[in-house]
């Protein structure tokens, strides 16, 4: 019988611990859009410690019950706030002897004597939050130019192989600087293992530190570096610790591109940064439209699910991008804007991160990101997409005209696996050089395509032999042949949502930005961002405009249908209820009467049979929700 339970017992032990690991393993990441709070919007890059842990506080008083659990440090938390210092100055950061970012320990005194961020995380998660840190790509230019060996963390010793040291100027790729921070970090060389092992370093210390979230810049959109995400997530599926990945910034990001990478990460920017105006609010419709018709809404993720990330919101008290300043003036959106933009977030099932000073938080924008509603379709509705089944009708639309061909074409970029990246063609000229030109029926105002002239890099003729290596077959474009101006792909600054500032000329140099290679698909890919150049009118690109609607479906049946206004004229909207069946075809709505309300005027409009009708402010939106019944 002493036997029997001794068994049992070591059994029920063995069991216990096997659940356990299981329980560990199987713990879903991001099983619906994540929220939280993140410092950006409020103190560009200078929030300090006590900052910080203030708004935290307040998170965990007043937003955890509504899901938000992520509080967020972004960039630069480890530049001295000195004079002198800025988003792109040199030689402000503090580094440990591995080339690794650490606090500046005068904004965040409890990160001295190397604890880094581990006592600000212990106190988040006394909170019951969870604690998230910005990192930029690759290596900072500091590290490289001081050349600090690289930690292996298997020995805890500097990194050794071919039996020598590897040391930051051996994995450090200068000419892959980020185009916006250009002094602040570089790629590394992510097929040595020295530059394996510095990452590897990076994101250990990151667990060690208890970071839950890490939001990962300069490395998406017209920043792409697939090799460097792809390292970053196998690194963090081997941590003892489940670490949320988020990726940015967006600019130029299309499905194909994020099909590379979202089964390694959680959530991703598909837009430039948005802040509180209505030209960034607007510019999201299009790119979320596309995002929902390729079903990349909770798709498959890291340890979990991923989602399309269309930016913070921008909303309370604010600072100004690229500010030295912390919180100082309100969010410029009107009331109706406001509810326009998250109900967009919600219907697109973005994540929801919030941006304003929660030290400041008035009532009308905490009711905006509590709302119940929005935050019921954020978590849990289904089937969310953009619903062109609807009529409406201002004076805008009515005196809309169609552009013609002949409006000026633009640079733009794209995934080179996209048809429209296929257009570019090499072709002689009389000056024994040639030229690349995009598809010869997509001409200029006088007739003539749009042609660069195509020169090998005199660069190439250096002793560098890694440079030669990595850019051997790829080529300067010229505007003309009398100017020593080459054609970059990535702008040189951060860009919001809005912006679409592309192919700018700068002086030629070892960038890979200014490296393009002619493919034989007719493809022309930048070396920087592995981006292919597109040709676009104005038009096209200028952003989206009239009336939208999107439809969702809820766990309890419900229907959600919100309408948004992006013009500057007030418009009526109307939808037949049997149109709805078009969008849902699995719900027989034919001949269904529905109950209705609206969520911002909290209009009952009770049960209708026909059709339902609103007027939408200027840039305002609608809200339905609707309980069916079939007849």
């Amino acid at each position: 019988m002493a036997s029997f339970s001794m068994t049992s017992l070591f059994l029920l032990l063995i069991s216990t611990l096997l659940l356990k690991s299981m329980g560990k393993t199987e713990v879903a990441i991001a099983s619906s859009p994540p929220r939280g709070w993140n410092s950006y919007d409020s103190f560009c890059w200078t929030v300090s410690e006590q900052d910080f842990l203030h708004n935290a506080d307040l998170v965990a008083q007043r937003l955890l019950h509504h899901g938000y659990k992520y509080v967020v440090v972004d960039y630069l938390w480890y530049r001295r706030k000195v004079e002198g210092a800025s988003v792109d100055s040199l030689g402000f950061d503090v580094i440990d002897e591995w080339g690794r970012m650490v606090p500046d320990p005068d904004r965040w005194p409890s990160s001295r004597d190397g604890k880094g961020f581990t006592k600000v995380a212990q106190i988040v998660h006394s909170m019951g939050l969870k604690f998230g840190i910005h990192v930029m790509r690759g290596i900072s230019t500091q590290a490289f130019n001081a050349n600090t060996p690289i930690l292996d963390v298997t020995t805890g010793k500097a990194y050794q192989e071919s039996g020598r040291k590897w040391l930051a100027k051996d994995i450090g790729i200068k000419e892959r600087a980020c185009a916006w921070m250009r002094n602040g970090f570089m790629s590394v060389d992510t097929k040595s293992g020295a530059g394996r092992a510095f990452l590897r370093s990076l994101y250990h210390q990151y667990a060690d530190w208890g970071v839950d979230f890490v939001k990962h810049d300069c490395v998406f959109g017209e920043d792409f570096d697939p090799d460097e995400i792809s390292y970053v997530s196998k690194v963090l599926t081997e941590l003892n610790r489940p670490i949320l990945y988020s990726l940015s910034p967006g600019s130029s990001v299309t499905p194909a591109m994020a099909r590379q990478v979202s089964r390694m990460v959680n959530m991703y920017r598909i837009t430039g940064d948005d802040w509180d105006t209505w030209g960034d609010v607007a510019a999201h419709f299009n790119v979320t439209r596309d995002f929902s018709a390729a079903n990349m809404i909770g798709a498959k993720g890291l340890r979990g699910k991923s989602w399309p990330d269309l930016d913070m919101l921008p909303l309370g008290w604010l600072t100004d991008p690229g500010s030295n300043e912390g919180p100082h003036r309100r969010c410029n959106l009107n009331l109706d804007e406001q509810r326009s933009q998250v109900t967009l977030w919600a219907m697109a099932k973005s994540p929801l991160m919030f941006g304003g000073d929660m030290r400041q938080l008035d009532k009308a924008t905490f009711d905006l990101i509590s709302n119940p509603t929005l935050l019921e379709i954020n978590s849990f509705s289904s089937n969310n997409k953009e619903l062109p089944y609807f009529s409406s009708k201002n004076r805008a639309m009515r005196n809309r005209s169609r552009h013609s061909a002949s409006e000026p074409l633009t640079l733009g970029l794209t995934s080179c696996t996209g048809y429209e990246a296929s257009g570019w063609s090499a072709r002689a000229t009389g000056d024994d050089l040639e030229q690349v030109c995009w598809k010869t029926n997509s001409s200029n105002r006088h007739g003539e395509p749009f042609c660069l002239y195509k020169r090998q890099s005199s660069l190439l003729m250096d002793d560098d032999l890694t440079y030669k290596q990595r850019f051997d077959g790829k080529v300067h474009l010229l505007k003309s042949t009398k100017t020593e101006a080459c054609l970059g792909a990535s702008p040189n600054e951060k860009l919001t949502s809005k912006e679409s500032k592309r192919g700018s000329f700068s002086p030629c140099g070892r960038d890979a930005n200014q490296m393009w290679e002619l493919n034989y698909n007719g493809t022309l890919m930048n070396s920087y961002s592995g981006l292919c150049a597109s040709m676009r009118t104005q038009k096209a690109i200028s952003g989206p405009n009239g009336v939208r609607a999107w439809i969702a479906t809820g766990r309890k049946g419900e229907i959600y249908v919100a309408f948004f206004n992006l013009d500057n004229e007030k418009a009526e909207v109307s939808m037949r209820i049997a149109d709805l069946g078009k969008a849902l075809p699995r719900k027989k709505i034919d001949s269904a009467s529905c109950k209705c309300r609206e969520e911002w005027t909290g209009k009952e409009f009770g049960v209708i049979k026909g059709s339902v009708s609103t007027q939408l402010e200027i840039h305002g939106s609608a809200l339905f929700v609707l309980n069916c019944k079939s007849a």
